[in-house]
């Protein structure tokens, strides 16, 4: 397995981009779902990885860079396809999206993610993510949990 940046607009990522979409609205109303677009994805501030295996790409993941609250990066979009799941490819995703904030000087990770994802939380939790308040444009709202990570606590 491999990760690098890809861009949003690849066929195989608006694959994954649909599937999250998909995996989202079936958990979530509508109002409640914060999806990156892919033309937000195309942003400057924003750096998307795809990892592969075997040359097939097998998930995504996204941090938008942030200066709403603070500086921080945002993680977005992350989504691994089902039969990828459970080979580590989310902390792997996520373990290269934190050293691309650190590289580029930022020292705090946020996200947002929902109560109906407990395999989410459990990821971010075991990464170190602490619940947050909410933070930038966000409001608290019962279906959400807010999460940041202190990246300069991190090893390496």
């Amino acid at each position: 397995m491999y990760i690098q940046r890809v861009m949003p607009n690849r066929d195989d990522v608006r694959v994954i981009l649909s599937a999250s979409d998909d995996y989202m609205y079936s958990l979530y109303p509508p109002e409640t779902n914060n999806l990156e677009s892919e033309e937000t994805l195309m942003k400057d501030n924003v750096h998307l990885v795809g990892a592969f295996v075997r040359g097939a790409l097998a998930g995504i993941g996204a941090v938008k860079m942030m200066d709403d609250d603070g500086q921080y990066g945002e993680i977005k979009r992350m989504f691994v396809l089902d039969n990828y799941r459970g080979l580590g490819i989310s902390r792997q995703i996520m373990e290269a999206l934190h050293q691309y904030l650190k590289h580029n000087g930022i020292g705090i990770a946020r996200l947002e993610t929902g109560v109906n994802q407990p395999e989410s939380i459990g990821l971010y939790q075991t990464m170190g993510y602490r619940v947050c308040e909410p933070y930038g444009q966000y409001q608290a709202h019962p279906l959400s949990i807010f999460m940041e990570l202190d990246l300069n606590s991190l090893d390496g």
